[in-house]
Formats: structure tokens, sequence, C-alpha cells
């Protein structure tokens, strides 16, 4: 098998795992995300019968680079906004093979902040810039050498008898 081929297996494997604790249902879609290297694209799904109640995606007429931060940010929002017109106001987050972490993060919390709720407010960690900047760390000790410290000329030498 081939890097590529292991690759995607792998993600395979990582999909499923993720995917068996998330069902969409009506009142509680799924929001998957998905993301290439130059846009990402998220969907409300119903599960259960079979259907996409509402997307959003960085691509299509008149769209910039999708593969930032900030694209994923405003799709987030965009499918909040989706939602509300469809009464939807939770959602049960499903990341995929992907981490959470830098767009899919920012997507997770664009949309909750604009009123779908897929993750939990309580645990999202939003850098604030006018916080004071942590303080430095204190200066570390000095490693003591290993072994004997003493001259080597004044060491006994190996094998020799005291």
């Amino acid at each position: 098998m081939d890097a590529q081929k292991r690759k995607h297996h792998r993600q395979l494997r990582r999909r499923q795992h993720v995917r068996s604790r998330i069902v969409g249902t009506a009142e509680k879609p799924r929001l998957s995300v998905f993301r290439s290297s130059k846009h990402i694209y998220a969907q409300l799904i119903d599960d259960i019968n079979g259907v996409t109640l509402a997307a959003a995606s960085s691509a299509g007429k008149g769209a910039v680079y999708g593969g930032n931060v900030s694209a994923a940010t405003t799709v987030g929002q965009k499918l909040a906004e989706a939602a509300k017109g469809k009464n939807i106001s939770e959602a049960a987050f499903d990341r995929g093979h992907f981490r959470f972490h830098g767009r899919v993060r920012a997507l997770a919390i664009a949309a909750t902040q604009g009123g779908l709720k897929c993750c939990v407010p309580e645990n999202i960690k939003v850098k604030d810039k006018s916080a004071p900047a942590p303080a430095p760390a204190a200066p570390k000790a000095e490693k003591k050498p290993k072994g004997d410290s003493r001259p080597k000329s004044e060491r006994p030498k190996a094998g020799a008898k005291a």
C-alpha cells in the first residue's frame, strides 16, 4: 500500500470514529464540515430523512480565497443565518477527520456566536487582544554537569585500584 492510500485509510478511520457518535435529526441536524486547500464547506444534514437542510461555502460566484480563518468565519456566520431561517437553533458538530483547530474551529465558533449552538460556548477560548500579555517565565537554573565534577587530571584512572 503506498503512502497516499495509507493516509486515506487513516482519514476514513478517523471520520468513522467521529461519526459513530453523531446522528443528525430534523430538530438537531449534523453540521458537517469539509475543508480543502482553497475552500471550506459546511452543511446541516438530517440523517434520518437523508436531507441537507442548509449549506454554506467559501466557493461560488464572487468568492475570494477561502483557505483561511477569515473565510471560515464568514461561512460559519452564513450557515448560522441560514439555520435561523429554517428555525434551527442547535446542531451536532461533525468535524469529519479534521482536527478541531484552525479553520474548522473558526467555523464552529462563528456559527455558535451567530446563534447556531454547535459547540459548548464555555469551552471556547477566544484570544482577547486587549488582555495583558502573560509575564515572562523565570530564567532556568543551570544544569549540573553529569558524572564526576573534578578535572580529568585529578580523577582516578579507569580500572585502577583506589
